[in-house]
């Protein structure tokens, strides 16, 4: 295990630069073209699977901002994949000495390659491009360099705007994280030198009868940022689980007619609403102070409940190292010989952070986490029906953060699935709500434990006296 903690200096709780001001906040943006070549069979990911590419309607990109505060730098990467592993995270920040922290998280489109190994020709067979995750790894490492050196004084200005009409929730309990936050990054003489925006929801849009390659809803939001403010754009996901999605949302044309799921037509559409979303959030941007900068990130240990993920660990579909739960998140024990296919509980490392940025604090969560364990509404009492009734209410995510202002982004560095409040499991009858079969989500989960676990680990990493 590992903890990471860069500050600048305390001095009565606050961190501070060594002349008591804010250091100098600079920053720069880069992007890469990571769109898979089809010259072989590309399986896309996120529905169904040996769903095969038989065309390319629109770019996948790396897209990246560097922020530097005079003591050190870190990268902040967002690719329109479905997601990626940790150890791709790790060989990426392998080749990148000089920063003391990167973030790389995925968009989770639904309408690009697979990039996990589970939506291959059939169960059995992993969809998983070793050459393309190559190009992916220098794509992300050649945009940030990039960035790196368009590094150039920059003001922020922070935006935020609720727009729950852009959501679907399809899981009950419904709620929903529907606050857009837009991050404004301008010259010392007021030009805009580029753009962050986080969004909760889903690139799904495009929906399963696909067959193009598509960066989903997400190409539409950031051309039409472009096409606004001449400028480049970073699009980062927040909370996804639970379920967020633009699917079955009632979406018209300029003459008032519904566009039809599935469509390029009704995916844009909803891309520029998030676009003009994010415009309004821009507009009523207020001044932040990004500097100076403190991060902390940690390993933690996950125990694989999840017997399909377990089937896949055995048959090569995932690749992955897998370890001995010891029952501690902390720590876990590699294992022997002939342990890869015993009976014994196995878990996986991945990793929590946390990045304080002056007055913006940072959620860094490796996967697609539930609305109500961000925003603290998960269900009290329990549904009757849940597996899990007296579970403890897990630490809320944003509980933690005690910054001006909090952002959260989904899919960091690690993609382990949901990530679902323990007394809101339900996989077993009598389900919840009364419903005659169980809701989505479980079967994309390590387990019951992993959301106490992840949110406690949350909550020491942000603790002082850790």
């Amino acid at each position: 295990m590992k903890t990471i903690s860069l500050i600048a200096c305390v001095v009565g709780g606050l961190v501070l630069s060594s002349s008591g001001r804010s250091p100098t906040l600079r920053v720069g943006f880069g992007a890469c073209d990571i769109t898979p070549a089809l010259d072989k069979k590309v399986y896309i990911a996120g529905f169904g699977k040996n769903r095969v590419a038989k065309g390319v309607h629109d770019p996948l990109m790396a897209r990246v901002i560097v922020l530097a505060d005079g003591q050190r730098k870190i990268a902040l990467a967002s690719v329109d994949l479905v997601g990626l592993f940790l150890p791709v995270v790790e060989r990426i920040r392998q080749r990148l000495p000089g920063f003391a922290y990167v973030l790389v998280s995925s968009t989770h489109n639904h309408e690009g390659p697979d990039t996990l190994g589970l939506w291959g020709p059939n169960a059995f067979v992993s969809g998983v491009d070793p050459a393309y995750l190559k190009q992916v790894e220098d794509g992300v490492v050649k945009a940030i360099q990039q960035a790196d050196r368009q590094l150039a004084p920059a003001a922020a200005r922070l935006g935020r705007v609720p727009v729950p009409e852009l959501l679907n929730d399809s899981r009950e309990p419904y709620v929903k994280h529907d606050d857009l936050v837009a991050l404004q990054l301008d010259d010392p003489k007021g030009k805009t030198i580029g753009l962050v925006v986080q969004w909760n929801c889903h690139p799904e849009d495009l929906g399963a009868k696909n067959t193009e390659i598509s960066a989903d809803y997400v190409w539409a939001t950031v051309a039409h940022l472009h096409e606004q403010h001449a400028c480049p754009v970073v699009y980062l996901t927040g909370t996804v689980g639970g379920l967020m999605s633009s699917l079955r949302l009632e979406l018209k044309d300029g003459q008032g007619n519904p566009l039809k799921e599935g469509t390029f037509a009704r995916t844009e559409a909803y891309g520029r609403l998030v676009g003009k979303a994010a415009d309004k959030a821009i507009a009523a941007a207020k001044p932040v102070t990004l500097t100076p900068f403190a991060v902390e990130r940690r390993d933690l240990f996950l125990p694989i409940d999840n017997q399909l993920y377990l089937l896949a660990w055995k048959l090569g579909v995932l690749d992955r190292q897998s370890y001995r739960w010891t029952g501690d998140w902390r720590r876990a024990e590699p294992l022997g010989p002939g342990d890869a296919k015993a009976d014994l509980r196995k878990c996986i490392k991945t990793e929590i952070g946390w990045l304080r940025l002056g007055d913006l604090d940072v959620a860094a969560i490796p996967g697609e986490i539930y609305p109500e364990l961000v925003l603290g509404k998960v269900q009290d009492p329990p549904d009757a029906g849940a597996d899990f009734p007296k579970a403890a209410v897990e630490p809320s995510i944003y509980g933690q953060l005690t910054g001006k202002h909090r952002m959260i982004v989904g899919l960091a560095n690690d993609e382990i699935g949901y990530i679902i409040p323990k007394r809101q499991w339900d996989e077993k009858p009598p389900y919840c709500y009364g419903r005659m079969r169980r809701q989505y989500g479980e079967e994309n989960s390590l387990g019951p434990e992993t959301a106490p676990l992840l949110c406690e680990a949350f909550r020491v990493l942000t603790r002082s006296d850790r």
